[in-house]
């Protein structure tokens, strides 16, 4: 099962990697980036793309693995001397730890780490994508609407003979023009600090011009961009400490309630115990379904809709848990009900007498 295990998340990890790479190869490359910063964001997104798929791959190895024990007669012959399903089930629940462990250095430290150091490095790269509008005697248009041309740059860094269009209003344009300008690097983003302009506001349905004389203007340059990021942490880059105590300050730093906080801490506990759950009902599942030569294809079935089911009900408690900070036990729910699923399969796989009457209705 480790073997299996290592291929279907090499498998998986490759298909969720080429889609979050395409995305990143157009954000990147198309602003200017190098290919070592395209590897680089990459590289700080396989983590959480690992996270989301070692519980599919445990559950597909689980369901493959025990395929192919029934199908070659070895359950067959092992059941004959005697194991019961429990005692089947021992390794199966071993290697499902190994997955739900996996999971938890995952969730609780490599994740959280890569997502904040992703955010770091997309704030410096949008500073270099706002760096991009220093370029002399060229008009440039940063995004639709937008037209920028700047005359001359002067060692000291201050800008001259400054001309802007912003056109992405309905019905209207406004032109600025500037002797000079400034572009400022602060904490809420980059602006440009415009001296000594006019602009001039035409509206296309009335045909009418306004004009303003200005000594000083500043406009917000990120808005010429793509939406700024933000440099204040996500709850999903907190420790998981941080999220299952935290302080005044740290909801006032995520803007996210108490409530949303504990689910998130909560449910990296949860997510790992699913993992472990998922590679059990694998093989319970498909251990109900005694040899046939038909195979075990209900069987498999029936591991998939249980499956889901238990990341449905998942879904729904962790938006309950949301709601309110009392309730951030029912992020478990789903692990409770796991369990249960599990011990209810390996209970039906101990008593064949139970389905005896389906089998001699298939054979005649």
């Amino acid at each position: 099962m480790m073997v299996l295990f290592g291929f279907f998340s090499l498998v998986l990890i490759l298909v969720y990697w080429i889609n979050r790479a395409v995305v990143l190869f157009d954000q990147l490359i198309a602003n200017g980036q190098s290919a070592f910063v395209f590897l680089e964001f990459t590289a700080l997104s396989l983590p959480n793309v690992i996270a989301l798929v070692l519980p599919m791959a445990g559950f597909a190895a689980a369901v493959y693995g025990t395929n192919r024990l029934a199908a070659d007669s070895e359950l067959v012959v092992v059941q004959a001397t005697g194991y019961s399903p429990y005692r089947l089930a021992r390794p199966v629940l071993i290697f499902g730890l190994i997955v739900g462990i996996l999971v938890s250095i995952l969730t609780h430290f490599l994740v959280p780490i890569s997502l904040a150091q992703l955010r770091e490095r997309t704030i410096e790269v949008s500073d270099n994508v706002t760096a991009r509008l220093l370029r002399e005697g060229t008009f440039l248009h940063p995004s639709p609407g937008i037209t920028f041309y700047i005359g001359h740059i002067t060692p000291e860094g201050e800008l001259l003979d400054v001309f802007l269009s912003d056109a992405r209003a309905d019905g209207s344009r406004t032109n600025y023009s500037a002797r000079s300008a400034l572009l400022l690097h602060q904490v809420e983003g980059p602006r440009l600090i415009m001296f000594d302009g006019v602009s001039q506001t035409l509206s296309e349905e009335t045909q009418r011009l306004s004009t303003t004389s200005f000594t000083d203007f500043s406009i917000d340059v990120a808005t010429f961009m793509d939406k700024p990021v933000s440099k204040t942490r996500r709850a999903n880059e907190l420790s998981t400490p941080e999220l299952l105590w935290p302080s005044d300050a740290i909801i006032e730093e995520t803007r996210s309630r108490r409530a949303v906080l504990l689910q998130e801490g909560h449910e990296r506990f949860a997510q790992a115990s699913l993992a472990v759950i998922a590679t059990v009902i694998g093989f319970s599942a498909l251990l109900i379904g005694g040899y046939s030569r038909f195979g075990l294809w209900r069987q498999i079935g029936l591991a998939v809709f249980l499956l889901i089911v238990l990341k449905s009900l998942d879904n729904a408690m962790a938006d309950l848990a949301r709601s309110d900070a009392a309730f951030w036990p029912v992020s478990y729910v789903s692990t409770l009900a796991g369990v249960f699923v599990c011990y209810a399969l390996l209970w039906l796989s101990a008593r064949p007498a139970l389905f005896s009457a389906r089998r001699r209705a298939g054979a005649i």
